[in-house]
């Protein structure tokens, strides 16, 4: 049966064999022109981490870094759609399954074995491609200074990602028993659980460090607040985000001395006139008559109120990446334990 599932299995391998030789030939022929670019940036700036030459590197290489971590990102959705999906679905759709069941295999061993060989390509194809992808990056990941920016990109959580859609591409084969309809519900169910992990679930791993600091009238603006999921709320003062090397920075907030949010009654009868006449046209230098109304606004506001950062140090980042790891293993556990109950109620 082992024979077998290679068998089966071996165009797929042959694929993801050639993929990642060329992945690997693009890192190793790039990636020495990336670590002397980052080095003389290093030179150059010295200790400091904010220097100018180190964002232009960072920010010139940019392109680069995002095309390869799109394909580390792409890699789980792949194996769930075309390795995991058709594995029980085919051989439903085709009827293969009863000439395997009569040669003296169970059913749940059939699957086993299935799963066991096809699971563990996707750990050793996934973590090749995210050692590849991690090493190649590290230049770039220094100078930008944002581990979090590339987190579900790089070391381990990629394996875990594959791994779960490759069981839910499996599950979902054995309930629909057609190979197109579970490919696509593997990729939207993926794309949702991915989502909803970022956006709720890692955010509760440790709790934040929350710093303070006074409202400076020079860097906050005035804008929407809200995110992509829950909508654009109401426009509100916008303090720029502080400088804090590999940090994810989960919230900046305008609050009083009692810790209260800054609310639109105080922001408008302290500025009455704020955007006001300012917005609806193109885009272009602010006059400096909008520009000190801003200041005084924002000094003004700041007699009573301050800035509130809500962040996760730099230091945390492998916490994060076992405890999904963690998570997206367990979710794969549940996944083989329902295929593997389903079959033997069929």
């Amino acid at each position: 049966m082992i024979r077998l599932a290679l068998r089966q299995l071996r165009t797929s391998a042959w694929t993801a064999a050639a993929g990642l030789v060329l992945v690997a030939a693009a890192v190793l022929l790039t990636r020495p022109h990336f670590a002397a670019a980052a080095a003389a940036a290093r030179r150059a700036c010295g200790a400091d981490p904010h220097c100018p030459a180190l964002t232009a590197f960072a920010l010139d290489q940019f392109p680069a870094r995002t095309a390869v971590g799109f394909a580390v990102l792409l890699a789980p959705a792949l194996i769930g759609a075309f390795w995991g999906a058709p594995l029980v679905a085919r051989e439903f759709e085709a009827g293969t399954h009863r000439l395997v069941w009569v040669q003296r295999l169970s059913p749940t061993r059939w699957l086993a074995v299935k799963l066991a060989v096809v699971g563990a390509a996707t750990v050793v194809a996934t973590a090749l491609l995210s050692a590849l992808v991690t090493w190649w990056a590290a230049p770039l990941d220094q100078a930008a200074a944002a581990v979090y920016g590339t987190f579900d990109q790089r070391d381990i959580v990629p394996v875990g990602y594959a791994l779960f859609a490759f069981a839910f591409g499996v599950a979902a084969g054995l309930t629909i028993r057609r190979t197109l309809p579970a490919m696509a519900l593997t990729l939207g169910v993926l794309l949702a659980v991915r989502i909803a992990v970022t956006e709720w679930f890692r955010p509760l791993v440790a709790a934040p460090r929350v710093e303070s600091m006074p409202l400076d009238p020079n860097t906050t603006g005035y804008g929407a607040a809200g995110n992509i999921l829950l909508g654009v709320g109401p426009s509100t003062l916008r303090p720029e985000p502080p400088d804090i090397p590999n940090a994810w920075i989960q919230s900046v907030d305008v609050v009083d001395a009692a810790g209260t949010p800054l609310n639109d009654q105080t922001l408008h009868a302290t500025c009455p006139t704020l955007g006001q006449g300012h917005g609806g046209g193109p885009a272009g230098p602010v006059p400096e008559a909008v520009r000190q109304q801003m200041h005084d606004c924002v000094a003004r506001i700041g007699a009573h109120h301050h800035e509130v950062i809500t962040y996760q140090p730099g230091d945390r980042y492998w916490t994060f990446q076992w405890w999904e790891l963690a998570l997206f293993l367990v979710l794969t556990a549940l996944l083989c334990g329902y295929a593997h109950h389903r079959l033997r109620r069929r």
